[in-house]
């Protein structure tokens, strides 16, 4: 007869296993002996194996006692629908182990590709990382909500990273994140966005607004209202972009006179 420590040692499992399988009513708990202690016969250890078998191959414990006391034929069909399970879950964590694949590669986590390549560009061109985190944030909201509709709108901006005085208030930006409301540098800042608003071409600008008419008003709202959560001088700028002829700020249009 055999102690409960020797009875794991030949199942090749932990006394705590051993008596997580008693509570579970896998495995018969012996009485006691006269010296207080429960005894186990080889009985008991080809149980505990079988149990030990059935736990590593993943059948969830509430089918073990199941397919125990199974005969051949339940047993095999027991057995071939968790066999079925498992093969769904092994499918479940493959995906799921692609998506955490995904966040080594930080954008392209919520982002097409494309947009992945601009924020790419933003950083080979020396942009601040706020600035490009910025972008990022709001192209993962334009993507879930208009997926068809991001390439025109990437589009529609890989070109102004071609212009080096764009690039240059991308980088001016950065500093006024820190900014206060009332701030008199502001008043630069908003020039320097008419004048680059007013230096695009009727045809640069026709292409600019298509892409942005795609985008529904109930979006624009929403990424406007993160700029100006996220900028504490958000309201200020926009507003002093308005008083120069411009209205919006995700959708920056030209006041009609």
């Amino acid at each position: 007869m055999l102690t409960i420590s020797q009875l794991a040692s030949y199942a090749g499992v932990t006394v705590r296993a051993v008596r997580h399988y008693h509570a579970k009513g896998l495995l018969v708990e012996p009485e006691r002996d006269h010296s207080g202690y429960r005894r186990y016969d080889a009985a008991a250890v080809v149980d505990l194996i079988k149990i030990r078998i059935l736990a590593d191959a993943g059948v969830p414990l509430s089918r073990v006692k199941e397919l125990l006391d199974a005969g051949d034929d339940d047993f095999k069909k027991a057995v071939a629908e968790i066999d079925k399970r498992l093969r769904l879950e092994i499918r479940e964590r493959q995906g799921h182990r692609e998506r955490i694949a995904r966040l080594v590669h930080g954008d392209g986590l919520a982002l097409p590709p494309e947009a992945v390549a601009y924020l790419e560009r933003m950083r080979e061109l020396g942009i601040p990382e706020r600035m490009i985190q910025g972008e990022r944030d709001a192209w993962i909201l334009v993507a879930a909500q208009q997926p068809q509709s991001m390439e025109p709108f990437i589009r529609s901006k890989v070109g102004q990273l071609d212009d080096p005085s764009i690039v240059e208030t991308y980088k001016e930006l950065e500093a006024m994140l820190d900014w206060e409301p009332g701030d008199p540098r502001l008043e630069t800042i908003a020039d320097q966005i008419v004048s680059q608003l007013e230096a695009i071409s009727p045809e640069d600008w026709a292409a600019y607004t298509d892409a942005d008419q795609a985008m529904p008003d109930e979006l624009v709202a929403l990424l406007d209202s993160m700029f100006v959560e996220q900028v504490p001088v958000a309201r200020d700028l926009m507003r002093l972009v308005e008083k120069r002829g411009y209205t919006g700020w995700t959708k920056l249009e030209r006041i009609k006179s």
